[in-house]
């Protein structure tokens, strides 16, 4: 039995109104997760500058400057590398500031830059291994810190190696502890950097029961 062509046509709008309620509700879900991607990407972006400032705070600790450690604090989350602009803008702070501590970063060790075909700005990216990172700082630390310290402590100890007065013998005496105890710290370190990761897991598991 033939439909008739008012059936026909009540058919054919109900399947247009279906699709446009599975178009509509389609387009309420890309939309709700557009919204969804937004708001993560908005945490993400203030999660990270937070990390990036108190990063920035913390540099003192293991030798650096602020500015500097929050620039390896930024390059260290970012997913691709960075211009010097990108460093500026995101940053807020001048070209020279931002040269002088990339090229600083780069001298540690904790920061490289990186070729990228077609482009002619020079790009820069961090070293992402937390225990090549801890590596690097505990040899750069040495370097710059520790083996300085170890020279005019030996120093010291040479020009008063043999003073006869009391006060003389007890300040090659301080010398001489100093020195034992730099040296330690130099023997430290050097065992820090020299560390594979899977070795210097297993010793802290050792020493921390």
């Amino acid at each position: 039995m033939k439909k008739s062509g008012a059936m026909l046509s009540l058919e054919k709008k109900l399947h247009i109104f279906i699709d446009l309620r599975n178009f509509q509700n389609k387009m309420k879900t890309v939309s709700d997760e557009i919204r969804k991607i937004d708001a993560e990407k908005a945490a993400l972006k203030a999660t990270r500058e937070e990390f990036v400032s108190q990063w920035g705070a913390l540099g003192s600790q293991w030798g650096i400057n602020r500015t500097m450690a929050q620039i390896h604090a930024l390059l260290m989350t970012s997913h691709e590398a960075l211009t010097t602009d990108d460093v500026m803008e995101e940053l807020a702070i001048s070209r020279g500031n931002a040269h002088t501590n990339l090229k600083e970063l780069i001298a540690w060790g904790l920061v490289r830059t990186v070729v990228i075909r077609g482009e002619r700005k020079e790009f820069f990216e961090a070293e992402k291994d937390v225990w090549e990172i801890a590596r690097t700082v505990a040899r750069e630390r040495k370097r710059r810190e520790i083996e300085p310290a170890l020279g005019v402590l030996r120093e010291c100890m040479e020009k008063s190696r043999g003073w006869e007065s009391p006060e003389a013998r007890e300040f090659y005496k301080q010398m001489r502890q100093l020195e034992e105890f730099v040296s330690f710290a130099s023997k430290v370190a050097d065992q820090v950097s020299g560390m594979k990761h899977g070795f210097a897991v297993q010793l802290a598991a050792k020493l921390l029961g």
